[in-house]
């Protein structure tokens, strides 16, 4: 996936490297160029000094060159200096005889005297023997401190000027994309129901159809998301009204038909099947409310745990007397922050699983509780219990560790989405003294 950031900056950063880069050149060009010019002139000018001494006596050219060069070359100067004075025809007059032949009078070239490479001038003067030659050289020492010292401070001034425009498109690009970064850090502060539309208010004017297209999305999540609240609201009813009256009917068709041993083994073998459903739709229901966005649109309040199971005692007191099994319950104040309904069917599930397995004549224990660091419920059976290296697969969902169950595999699926909505967990140990099952679920503390 492509970076918009980088994509700005290289087609920011690189012409603006190339550019500079480009004007250095031209700098350099316009600062080396006149200097050049300069110790050029300064060449023709040494050399039109040094032919203003020349004497014209009795049709004799005469000199004073020694001196004369001396003076106009600048001695001590950090260029080692040569001249010539010299007839037409070649011959040397005074000066240095190994003074290279340049051609045309009044020219600046390069040349070369000793194997050193220098820059030498030179000028015709008119006498009564042929025109005469004078020459000046230079050595190029001066020229090239010059020209490093122009190349030092040209890419000092280069390197900061490019490490300027760097950090000021970096700058630049950083606060032209900080909009987005303030409308991502928005959408991941919401939760995964919040469905309100964004507040387009001080989004510049490229942003204005990103967030309306998104608006319009959170539109149809919503009027998704309502349908299918509705249609579980509908499922709830049209599910738990006809198989509540099914058991009604049945109930009295067995009550009907009780001297008949027959019509009521098959009552009873409807009864259990309408149970079993009835229960089933009751868990595929809690498992939906327990969803993490269900969650995220319920408002978690404080509220005693204990409460909502002594609210849900009778149908378990029920259900224990049917297999003689020794319900008992140890509820002490366990405050914590939840959801009422989601909580009940946690108690519900958990309860339910352990006089389920629980054979007839066995002992159930519910507690819950309060720790300095932890609100606790805890369900504890004298049943056949789990095996360690099966105890992880139980909380998945749709799986049972014994097929001649006659429960669905989802309800301690339940228990553990809804304990981690509410930022808890359970555990599964063993029971006392090693025997049944023991459920805990911990609770952050209110």
């Amino acid at each position: 996936m492509g970076s918009i950031r980088l994509r700005l900056l290289k087609w920011l950063v690189l012409p603006i490297l190339v550019f500079n880069l480009l004007a250095a050149s031209l700098t350099y060009l316009l600062a080396w160029t006149p200097a050049q010019l300069a110790f050029d002139q300064g060449l023709l000018d040494a050399a039109t000094g040094l032919a203003a001494r020349l004497r014209i006596d009795g049709g004799r050219v005469e000199v004073d060159a020694p001196a004369a060069a001396g003076r106009l070359l600048g001695a001590g100067a950090p260029d080692a200096s040569w001249f010539v004075v010299r007839l037409k025809g070649g011959r040397v007059l005074a000066g240095d005889p190994a003074f290279p032949q340049l051609g045309a009078a009044g020219s600046v070239r390069d040349a070369s005297i000793d194997g050193q490479p220098v820059r030498a001038a030179t000028v015709l003067v008119a006498s009564p023997q042929g025109p005469v030659e004078v020459g000046v050289a230079r050595t190029l020492v001066q020229r090239q401190q010059v020209r490093s010292a122009i190349l030092r401070a040209l890419v000092l001034l280069e390197v900061l000027f490019s490490l300027a425009l760097i950090g000021l498109v970096w700058f630049s690009v950083g606060n032209g994309l900080a909009p987005l970064a303030r409308l991502r850090a928005r959408l991941d502060a919401r939760g995964s129901g919040d469905l309100a539309p964004l507040d387009d208010a001080g989004m510049p004017r490229e942003l204005a159809p990103l967030v309306n297209a998104f608006n319009a999305l959170l539109e149809r999540i919503a009027a998704g998301s309502r349908a299918q609240d509705d249609f579980r609201a509908n499922v709830a009813h049209q599910l738990r009204t006809p198989l509540a009256g099914l058991r009604l009917q049945l109930e009295w068709l067995a009550g009907r038909h009780r001297d008949d041993p027959e019509s009521i083994k098959v009552v009873e073998l409807l009864l259990a099947a309408n149970e079993r459903m009835i229960r089933q739709a009751n868990q595929l229901l809690s498992l939906e409310r327990a969803g993490p966005d269900r969650l995220a649109r319920a408002r978690l309040a404080p509220l005693d745990l204990a409460d909502i199971v002594a609210e849900a005692v009778q149908p378990f007191v029920e259900q224990a007397a049917r297999k003689d099994i020794d319900l008992g319950f140890e509820l002490a104040p366990c405050p914590l922050a939840g959801d009422r309904h989601m909580l009940r069917d946690l108690v519900d599930n958990l309860v339910d699983n352990a006089l389920r397995y629980t054979p007839e004549g066995g002992i159930v224990t519910v507690r819950c509780g309060a720790t300095p660091d932890a609100a606790l419920f805890e369900v504890e059976d004298s049943g056949p219990g789990i095996a360690p290296e099966k105890r992880a697969r139980v909380f998945e969902r749709f799986v049972r560790l014994d097929e001649h169950s006659s429960g669905s595999g989802l309800g301690l699926a339940i228990v553990r989405d809804i304990a981690a909505l509410h930022g808890g967990a359970v555990q599964l140990g063993s029971g006392l003294e090693g025997r049944g099952a023991r459920f805990t679920v911990r609770f952050p503390p209110a």
